[in-house]
């Protein structure tokens, strides 16, 4: 048989994979091929491993605590080989991919080491210790969602149906009104347009802005106003003035992908806290605010980012009142919140802040236009006076040629436009995702079919493939999503997808969602089992 070229994987999550593993991945070899052209070195090691295919926990979970075990219990001494994953793969009857999920883990957690071409060795336990003490570790969990991150950079590849954006689709911009509004700003201030301006922000925009929140029920003065570059550096100056690195910040369990991000940025401490329909869970919450003494509390609480849940009125009085009592922080980020499809409009936690216990933020990055990085803290007191230092300190002030840009579009009424054109279409979207997700995703998968915002959060059956190992499935049918796993504080979301069915129309989104089907028919039928029909 002539030499296969070595075709660079596409799975580049997997690099840490021997070459030959990786290349019959990318090549989609049969076993035949693969022992022809690679005739991997077999390790004799008998892995005594059992698998509980009917338990809740995923197989390669399963994998990663038998093989730890077996390590901490020196059943598996340092530098023993372990099986090819292929080799361990047919050996239990399972999907290689989910022995590839659990070795990298492994590697990450320091309990294994790679070298390539050779395989993968058992660490020295001092060395495993040293790195992390279980795979759940912090930074283990970092390094997992760091090969997650790499692994969905295929994404971005030309030609893919891509769900994992963040960002409403492009046809919404208003780029026309755009450009208008920016050559009049030019015409009517000149250089000052393109000149500092303070770091509080552009007094109009400020003026607009507070009325805006005045409307949707929160009292608020123009000495609270600070306009930023994004909601993303509202957060930031948040974290930067008012907490100190090794200080605790509880947000829930699945999150915002960003507020992770910077956490971990600030060497500040974030502990998830598990949710319910409605939120994040007070009952959870309060025992973490005595046990954990944290000095703030990030929450979404309409159409949150990822699982778009809408927090109801109840609960969100409860959130505040609670923190109220404790004395703690609230960040409450609301970017999401013009993006309503149906029911009532429920009033941000900052209008129900009676003791003062609320930061509020939103942006026009969402509901107009993301590159233009326009947002606002609602902030009062020595906070606010905090948070105008270290903004003066990280950029001495937001664009102001972008403030003016924003308020022109305001004064003319393009916003409320913009929005109303939006919901519709946004409408529309999420009317087909329903519909292709009940059609064919496999069945005993879950969903809550949000109210608004731009994400639909799947839950797939606990016993078959995971979300990491539909994605590698569905981007070689040229479709991606989200992991969901990303968007956990620790462990968590093994079987979750993010998919943004806003940024595509009801055709792409029926041909994805059934890509996405399909690749996860096509990894359950390896394994055996587990129930593959089509929901009709």
């Amino acid at each position: 048989m002539a030499p296969v070229p070595e075709k660079r994987c596409k799975l580049t999550a997997l690099r840490s994979m021997p070459p030959c593993d990786w290349i019959c991945l990318a090549l989609k070899l049969d076993d035949a091929s693969h022992n022809q052209i690679c005739r991997p070195a077999m390790s004799k090691l008998p892995l005594d491993i059992t698998l509980q295919r009917e338990s809740e926990t995923p197989i390669y979970r399963q994998l990663i605590d038998q093989i730890q075990s077996q390590i901490a219990g020196g059943v598996l001494t340092a530098g023993t080989r372990l099986p090819a994953s292929r080799a361990l793969a047919r050996q239990l009857g399972i999907s290689r991919i989910s022995v590839v999920n659990a070795y990298n883990e492994l590697r990450s957690a320091g309990y294994l080491n790679a070298h390539a071409g050779r395989g993968s060795f058992v660490a020295r336990v001092d060395q495993a210790t040293e790195l992390a003490s279980t795979p759940s570790s912090p930074q283990a969990s970092r390094q997992r969602a760091a090969s997650i991150r790499q692994m969905m950079r295929l994404a971005r590849k030309p030609g893919i149906i891509d769900f994992s954006s963040g960002s409403p689709p492009s046809e919404f911009f208003p780029v026309r009104y755009l450009q208008d509004a920016i050559n009049q700003v030019i015409d009517r201030d000149g250089a000052s347009a393109l000149s500092y301006e303070v770091a509080e922000g552009y007094l109009p925009l400020r003026s607009a802005v507070r009325d805006y929140v005045r409307a949707i029920g929160i009292h608020c003065r123009l000495e609270d106003v600070l306009i930023t570059g994004g909601a993303q550096q509202a957060i930031d100056l948040v974290l930067q003035s008012l907490m100190s690195p090794g200080e605790t910040l509880l947000t829930a369990d699945p999150t915002y992908l960003g507020i992770i991000d910077i956490a971990q940025a600030r060497r500040v401490r974030i502990h998830g806290i598990p949710i319910d329909q409605d939120g994040i869970r007070i009952d959870a919450l309060e025992n973490a605010l005595e046990d954990l003494r944290p000095r703030l509390i990030y929450v979404m609480p309409s159409y949150q980012n990822p699982t778009g849940h809408l927090m109801p009125m109840h609960r969100r009085r409860q959130l505040v009142r609670l923190a109220a009592r404790h004395r703690v922080t609230i960040l409450e980020d609301e970017v999401y919140r013009e993006f309503r499809f149906e029911g009532e409009e429920l009033p941000p936690l900052k209008a129900l802040d009676e003791g003062d216990v609320v930061i509020h933020t939103n942006a026009f990055t969402k509901v107009l236009l993301p590159g233009i990085r326009i947002g606002y803290l609602i902030a009062s007191g020595p906070a606010y006076e905090r948070l105008v230092r270290v903004k003066q300190a990280a950029d001495i002030s937001t664009s102001g040629l972008n403030q003016r840009t924003i308020h022109l579009l305001l004064e003319r009424g393009i916003l409320a436009q913009q929005l109303e054109r939006n919901r519709i279409e946004l409408r529309r979207r999420r009317v087909a995702a329903l519909a292709a997700a009940q059609r064919y995703f496999p069945p005993g998968s879950t969903w809550i079919a949000p109210q608004g915002g731009l994400y639909l959060w799947v839950e797939l059956p606990p016993d078959g493939p995971s979300a990491a190992e539909t994605f590698i499935a569905a981007i070689q049918r040229d479709v991606a999503f989200a992991i969901g796993a990303l968007f956990y504080t620790g462990d968590g979301g093994e079987q979750a997808l993010r998919l943004n069915f806003g940024i595509h129309r009801p055709g792409a989104i029926e041909e994805g969602f059934g890509r996405i089907g399909e690749a996860w028919r096509a990894l359950a039928a390896e394994v055996g089992g587990v129930e593959t029909g089509i929901v009709l």
